[in-house]
């Protein structure tokens, strides 16, 4: 004990220090928000990637996916690491960091709004965000508040309190640099914690060799496949599919996720964010899914609820139980950073855009910078205080599992903003009644999803399942309604937007003699 309580003791003074460190590059919304628009390649991409993997990936996804899919979940984190890592830096990292400040937006709903020239888009944009990344941060304050509960015996409740105290705190007095700086010693702690965690509980079980042979053992529900929790692609290819879009190509309609773009320093970031954040990833993602993948090997130590379902979230807490105390420490820092540098990102990503993008344009004068702060900051506190208080609601519900709230939140957010975003970078033709309806049937698919389950067949009454369906419909919704409304684009007012992505350069050429 005197060990973990070291350890938590040392973490929690290093982040509070960084916070206070970074309070004078906090003294303005542009410093407070995106760090000056001057952070460094490393400091982005970690940010992006401890921003992008959470205790919701360790205890929860990892757990659940890993115990229906077996190794093959790994497949999950490749694709986190090249869909979601490698491909949106390339696809999204230069683009929206010059578009952003062409624009002067520090949020995406303000980019939603001055792109398309729409204030209701904006505040109909905050508003999503406001309320989706709720479910979003409920899920962190679970997942890390079990393993606490193992590790500490500590009450659900108190550590849903602290880790929010603590979280505010630095947040609120350091801003995106004081959350910066903190992802970059989060990320190194996870990424060195969970190559010790993989190894340590293989060597509980025989090594590699004796786990995959135990595992390839043990029969797959619904599956006539032997070995399947070993196979290539395991037992429920399509489902796997579904889950690996959701995680993947949906960060790339995330604002948290998005919003690290905005803040990159200059080209040579982008080229060594790339290289990092897929690095980055690849370790972690990765290393949770294959660790994941071997969980049915300890299903004595599963938990059920009283209807005999699987809680899921027991499964990565039950495979750790009995590691030595040294990495059980390890363990729990590992997954405090992972949650408070992701809950640090949604929390400054919902109060800026509920204060820029909502009270803000409702403001008939106008807000003084010191204004916007204050409420940023109360914000902060308020958006906190909600998602701690409906964390431990959720405890005592029908809602037992983490990704079932993480899917209606990711599935909500990238179905209503990743194809407007993408499509409102890339293409000129595309309008804002066109945007407006995506945001409507994205949304909208999650709520029904959420309300009316059972009008849906059943692959789709899985939340995961259903956000990619509102991730892949924007991709037909935003083109052919863009092409039928072609008459509201201002083209003189698109084109001088996207001048931004051009430079004039002379160039010197030999003179040439006319041809008769």
């Amino acid at each position: 004990m005197l060990i973990k309580v070291s350890f938590l003791v040392v973490f929690v003074a290093v982040m509070v220090g960084v916070g206070f460190y970074c309070r004078k590059q906090a003294t303005d919304v542009n410093g407070f928000v995106l760090g000056g628009r001057s952070v460094g390649p490393w400091l982005t991409a970690f940010s992006y990637g401890t921003s992008y993997f959470s205790a919701v990936i360790f205890v929860g996804y990892a757990g659940q996916f890993g115990w229906k899919y077996g190794l093959a979940a790994t497949w999950i984190g490749i694709g986190n690491a090249l869909i979601g890592s490698l491909f949106a830096w390339n696809a999204l990292g230069r683009r929206t960091r010059v578009m952003t400040q062409h624009l002067s937006s520090k949020t995406m709903p303000e980019f939603f709004g001055v792109r398309f020239d729409s204030k209701a888009l904006k505040v109909f944009a905050s508003v999503l965000v406001f309320i989706f990344l709720i479910p979003y941060t409920a899920s962190l304050f679970n997942g890390l508040s079990r393993l606490f509960g193992m590790a500490f015996n500590v009450d659900y409740t108190v550590c849903v309190i602290a880790m929010a105290v603590l979280t505010g705190i630095y947040v609120v007095v350091g801003g995106y640099m004081a959350t910066a700086i903190n992802d970059l010693i989060q990320g190194i702690i996870m990424l060195f914690g969970i190559v010790a965690v993989v190894l340590a509980v293989l060597k509980t079980q025989g090594g590699f060799t004796g786990a995959i042979e135990a595992l390839s053992m043990i029969p797959a529900e619904n599956s006539v496949q032997e070995g399947a929790f070993t196979s290539f692609f395991g037992p429920d290819l399509v489902n796997l599919i579904g889950v690996v879009l959701l995680t993947s190509l949906g960060t790339w309609g995330l604002p948290q996720m998005v919003g690290k773009f905005y803040a990159i320093k200059d080209e040579r970031s982008i080229k060594t964010g790339t290289i990092v954040s897929t690095i980055f990833a690849l370790i972690v993602a990765g290393g949770c899914y294959f660790l994941g993948g071997f969980g049915r090997l300890f299903g004595d130590r599963v938990e059920y609820t009283a209807d005999g379902a699987i809680i899921y979230d027991s499964i990565i807490p039950g495979m750790l139980r009995d590691l030595p105390e040294v990495l059980i420490a390890i363990v729990v820092i590992l997954v405090l950073s992972a949650s408070m540098s992701t809950l640090s990102s949604l929390v400054l990503t919902s109060s800026s855009t509920i204060t820029l993008d909502f009270i803000e344009p409702l403001s008939k004068k106008g807000l003084q910078e010191k204004s916007k702060l204050s409420i940023m900051r109360v914000f902060v506190v308020f958006f906190i205080i909600v998602s701690a208080v409906i964390a431990i609601i959720q405890a005592k519900s029908s809602v037992t599992f983490i990704a079932q709230l993480m899917g209606i939140s990711w599935g909500a957010l990238a179905g209503a903003f990743l194809a407007p975003f993408l499509f409102g970078l890339y293409w000129k033709k595309t309008t804002k009644v066109a945007v407006c309806a995506n945001f409507v049937v994205g949304a909208g698919i999650m709520i029904l999803n959420m309300t009316c389950k059972s009008i849906f067949p059943a692959l789709l009454q899985s939340p995961l399942n259903a956000g990619v369906l509102a991730m892949l419909a924007g991709f037909v919704i935003v083109p052919v309604v863009s092409l039928l409304t072609q008459k509201s684009v201002d083209k003189k007012k698109v084109d001088k937007m996207f001048e931004c992505y051009d430079a004039e350069v002379k160039v010197k050429s030999k003179h040439m003699l006319e041809q008769k």
